[in-house]
């Protein structure tokens, strides 16, 4: 299951810097993951300073 990126997005990046596959860029209100590129790892999650990724 891929992860998702909430409005709490404050556009900081460390998403995008931490995913070992490269699925997170840059959007124009937050980051978006790639679903099709999602590993599921939770890297991501793990690293926002404010939560606001979750499982889909």
């Amino acid at each position: 299951m891929a992860y998702v990126i909430g409005d709490a997005c404050i556009k900081c990046g460390s998403c995008a810097e931490t995913c070992p596959v490269s699925a997170i860029s840059e959007g124009e209100d937050k980051y978006v993951i790639d679903a099709a590129t999602c590993i599921s790892c939770g890297t991501c999650a793990a690293g926002c300073p404010v939560e606001a990724i979750s499982e889909e």
